[in-house]
């Protein structure tokens, strides 16, 4: 997407300011979102006027300042051209999410994720997904495994009732449960012991609420997928930097577990990754 759209921009900007321009932007159903610095912050319209040609379905172009901030994960926007809107339809793998990129968070990025944990997930399991948001990983999972049931929690009260529509929107009533609250909570009070399989799709939180997703796994044990961002120097691998971190916690709680898998999923800045573990918990926990 860079090149395509620092070639669209040739002609309009200098080499210099081309340079500025981020090496990649996010669309979101058919609303795109650009980072903006002080040296292109001027060509806003051009940019996104490029990123429009380029993606005959955009309609609207929004710039985005400063990282996801807040309880809920929200980005600052700002319009920029186009359709002036926040509300958008994401398809993905035969599924659709409505969402306000503006009140929810959601990362288009996180695709490859949400289908390869699907793969994972065998006929007449029970899912807990701890951080869901609009429901992306819990749909795709309904939607391209045998699972049985997945309860799906989210603290924003926004998210809750797009992840609401979007199950209706997507014939998974009675399958997905969407439930609003801290998962910490909802798993103390109704969901302990009750799943074969526990998503952490929040890296600001997981470490913190492992517990919990242990809590909530049978006793026979079961599987986490645990997200956590880590920076990592050059001679350093990030993988093995969280799992580290992760077995230290997992031994202090007093559980059996192993590292199945663990990968990359992306960078996220200088230094900085996303990385996902797949865990096997095994039984006789000291939860």
């Amino acid at each position: 997407m860079a090149r395509g759209l620092r070639q669209a921009l040739s002609a309009k900007i200098s080499a210099e300011n081309l340079k500025g321009i981020y090496d990649s932007y996010d669309v979101i159903g058919d609303i795109a979102i650009v980072r903006l610095t002080e040296k292109t912050v001027n060509y806003s319209l051009e940019i996104a006027e490029a990123i429009m040609k380029i993606h005959k379905n955009v309609k609207t172009v929004l710039a985005q300042s400063g990282a996801v901030h807040g309880e809920f994960r929200l980005r600052r926007l700002k319009y920029v051209a186009g359709i002036e809107k926040t509300v958008t339809f994401h398809r993905e793998y035969g599924c659709v999410f409505q969402v306000d990129i503006e009140k929810c968070y959601f990362s288009p990025r996180l695709h490859y994720e949400r289908m390869r944990i699907a793969r994972q997930v065998k006929d007449g399991e029970i899912v807990v997904n701890m951080f869901a948001g609009v429901g992306c990983f819990s749909i795709v999972i309904g939607k391209h495994s045998g699972v049985e049931k997945i309860y799906s929690i989210d603290v924003n009260p926004v998210a809750v009732q797009y992840m609401q529509s979007n199950v209706s929107m997507n014939g998974l009533f009675g399958k997905v449960i969407s439930i609003r609250g801290d998962s910490k909570e909802v798993i103390e009070t109704r969901l302990k012991h009750v799943a074969d399989r526990v998503l952490m799709p929040l890296p600001e939180k997981a470490l913190d609420y492992l517990p919990y997703a242990l809590l909530s796994l049978k006793e026979r044990g079961g599987w986490i997928h645990y997200y956590d961002f880590v920076h990592c120097g050059k001679d350093e691998s990030p993988v093995a930097k969280v799992e580290r971190k992760v077995a230290e916690r997992l031994r202090d709680i007093g559980a059996r577990f192993h590292f199945s898998s663990g990968r990359v999923v992306r960078s996220t800045g200088p230094n900085w990754y996303q990385v996902v573990l797949d865990v096997a918990i095994k039984p006789n926990l000291k939860v």
